[in-house]
């Protein structure tokens, strides 16, 4: 069990918990500490980030998202541009009193759910699986290291 001071950003020369993990750190004849051989949490973090798997998850997010992005922007100027540049046409009725600018907005919300139900459903079958063992195979490389 370590007990340390977490005030204590940075420990005193001569304390012994040199290497963040509660052991002493070794010392050579010199008297200057040993370099773990272990590797940091930052340095796994970073292997992990230049990793074939960590880019192959983040493709999958953009090739997803930047499309419905855009499409969802396009969608959206486009009824802002039609309801202040053609007032005629999305005054137009299409049933009683409902009109073409109402069925456009009310398409807006529509889109919304749908893409948030398209994002999750893609999400689930093409990224959580890759990004959940990347997750467990990073906690496994840092199990043990003093954070």
């Amino acid at each position: 069990m370590r007990l340390d001071d977490p005030w204590d950003d940075v420990p005193a020369p001569g304390r012994g918990d040199q290497d963040g993990t509660g052991v002493a750190a070794a010392l050579d004849a010199s008297g200057a500490a040993e370099p773990d051989p272990r590797p940091s949490a930052a340095d796994i973090y970073l292997e992990v980030h230049r990793s074939d798997a960590f880019r192959e998850v983040r493709r999958r997010y953009r090739r997803f998202v930047a499309p419905a992005a855009l499409a969802f922007l396009l969608w959206y100027l486009a009824y802002v541009v039609a309801a202040t540049t053609a007032p005629a046409l999305m005054a137009r009725p299409v049933a009683g009193a409902v009109n073409v600018a109402m069925v456009a907005g009310l398409g807006q919300f529509l889109t919304t759910f749908l893409l948030t139900w398209a994002y999750a459903r893609h999400a689930r079958l093409r990224r959580d699986r890759a990004a959940l063992d990347l997750r467990w195979d990073t906690q496994e490389m840092t199990r043990g290291l003093g954070r």
